[in-house]
């Protein structure tokens, strides 16, 4: 099959091109550096081209809130009436866990509409939430970060190794279409501030996390189960002392 992989040549998509490419498909991977535009259209009707299954996993280049509410809907309207046009059988996206409940998120606000534009397509989809990957948990703590502190909310987390989703993305991606969403997440769940207080430790560095419930999330308030999967979920099996490892074999 040929699959066209969107942010081919980003942390998620790299990887799922070269899984993809092991089990034996044709796969084009799709960016502007590659002449493939999903803001403005540019190439898209060549790269879709007798495509049979589109992924997308790119993301918005700017995380200020109406810049990332204008890229998901600008790169998903061009993008699936490409498909339309090419007469692409699978639409495959990646999404975030928690995204239809936290709208006080800018970014959580651009992927509802990418949801929303997905389902009302008429193209037989599958939409795959993820919760946070391990290669963020840095940045979530210089978000809460005051001084040698690192303020975080106490709600569940169940953080996945971005080779993990790059798997799952994989197989729901060779898979039949679901119409629906589907969620996957790490192995362990634990509280936010644990988990980034283990990672910091594991990686030298000496912040303290407190325990701080009024904390916000990227400029939006948690429940405690807002970022963790509401049902059955498709796990990873990488946990946080693992992906390290992996993570500093890869440095070596």
């Amino acid at each position: 099959m040929k699959i066209v992989v969107i942010g081919g040549s980003g942390l998620i998509g790299s990887k799922l091109c070269a899984i993809l490419r092991e089990r034996g498909h044709e796969v084009l991977a799709a960016s502007p550096a590659s002449g493939v535009n999903t803001l403005t259209g540019e190439g898209l009707d060549a790269a879709l081209a007798k495509a049979d299954i589109v992924v997308d996993v790119a993301n918005s280049p700017s995380f200020e809130d109406q810049a990332v509410l204008d890229f998901f809907g600008a790169s998903g309207r061009n993008l699936l009436a490409a498909e339309a046009r090419a007469g692409v059988r699978h639409h495959v996206a990646l999404s975030v866990v928690g995204t239809d409940r936290l709208p006080g998120s800018g970014y959580f606000r651009g992927k509802i509409l990418q949801e929303k534009l997905i389902r009302e397509a008429g193209i037989p989809y599958t939409i795959v939430r993820s919760t946070q990957f391990f290669e963020f948990l840095g940045g979530i703590a210089h978000s809460g970060a005051r001084g040698q502190d690192v303020h975080l909310s106490p709600a569940w987390l169940q953080p996945i190794a971005a080779d993990d989703v790059a798997l799952a993305m994989a197989e729901f991606t060779l898979g039949a279409p679901v119409n629906d969403v589907v969620e996957i997440a790490g192995p362990q769940r634990q509280r936010m501030t644990e988990v980034v207080q283990h990672y910091l430790e594991l990686t030298g560095d000496a912040r303290r996390v407190v325990t701080d419930p009024e904390a916000g999330y990227f400029g939006a308030r948690l429940e405690d189960d807002t970022l963790v999967p509401a049902g059955q979920a498709w796990l990873g099996k990488l946990d946080l002392e693992s992906w390290l490892e992996r993570q500093r074999a890869v440095a070596a």
